[in-house]
C-alpha cells in the first residue's frame, strides 16, 4: 500500500483531551484523527478512507496558557426543523449573551511529519482506482490546494502543509521518548445514531509515534 507524507506546521495547536470537561488541555502530540482530518481537507472522497501510519515530531514540545472566549450554546435542532417546515424562523445566537471565557493549555510552534495511506471503500465506483486518487492527491498538494483550510485541533489554529517524499531524508524527529498514555484514536461512526470514541496506547519513541490500523487489536472500543 502506497504511503504519502505531509509536513504540517503551525503557531498553535490544541488536540483536546476528552477527559477534560471544561478547560481545554491538549495532548502532547497531534492525534491520529486530527492528522487524518488534514489529509481529508486536501482530498476527501466517499471512495477512499485515509489511515495515518506514523507521526514524527520535528520540533520540541512546548506549551502556552491562554484564555479564549467561546460560545456556550448551540442552535437548537428543534428550531432548525421548525424553520425548515415553516420557511422562516430565528436561528441566530447572540454571542454577548452566551460568551464564556475558558482557560486552555495548548501547544505552540508545532511541526510534524505525517505518513498516511488510503484504501478504497465499498463506495468506490468502476472508474475509481488507487492510481487515480494518488495522482489527485499529489496534484493538489503540489499546488497547495484543499477543500477546506486544514487546522491543528481547533479551527482557529491554521495548519500550513507541504508534500514530502516519504523516502527522502529530512529533518530528524526530536530525540525524546515518552509514554503518551491512552490517546483518542478516532470516532467510530459505524452506528450513526451512537458514534463511539476509539483509543490506543500511544508511545513516542525517539520523536515518532507509530499508529495502529483501524481494525487492530491495539485500538480499544
Amino acid at each position: 500500500m502506497r504511503s504519502f507524507c505531509l509536513e504540517v506546521s503551525g503557531d498553535f495547536a490544541c488536540f483536546t483531551r476528552p477527559e477534560m470537561k471544561v478547560e481545554r488541555v491538549s495532548y502532547d502530540v497531534i492525534t491520529p484523527s486530527a492528522a487524518r482530518a488534514i489529509f481529508e481537507a486536501i482530498l476527501w472522497k466517499p471512495a477512499i478512507r485515509w489511515q495515518v501510519q506514523r507521526i514524527e515530531v520535528l520540533e520540541p514540545i512546548k506549551w502556552i496558557n491562554v484564555r479564549r472566549n467561546e460560545v456556550g450554546a448551540v442552535i437548537s435542532v428543534r428550531n432548525v426543523n421548525a424553520a425548515m417546515r415553516n420557511g422562516k424562523g430565528s436561528l441566530g445566537l447572540r454571542i454577548e449573551d452566551d460568551r464564556q471565557q475558558r482557560a486552555g493549555l495548548i501547544l505552540r510552534d508545532v511541526r510534524y511529519r505525517i505518513h498516511a495511506c488510503f484504501e478504497l471503500t465499498g463506495n468506490a465506483g468502476v472508474g475509481d482506482t488507487a492510481v487515480k486518487f494518488a495522482e489527485m492527491f499529489e496534484r493538489r498538494t503540489s499546488k497547495g490546494q484543499c477543500f477546506n483550510q486544514p487546522y491543528l485541533g481547533c479551527r482557529e489554529f491554521y495548519a500550513a502543509f507541504r508534500p514530502v517524499d516519504p523516502k527522502a531524508e529530512g529533518d530528524p524527529p526530536i530525540k525524546e521518548t515518552r509514554d503518551l498514555g491512552w490517546m483518542l484514536y478516532d470516532m467510530d461512526y459505524s452506528d450513526p445514531e451512537d458514534p463511539r470514541p476509539l483509543f490506543f496506547r500511544a508511545e513516542m519513541k525517539n520523536g515518532a509515534v507509530d499508529v495502529p490500523a483501524f481494525d487492530s487489536e491495539e485500538v480499544r472500543r
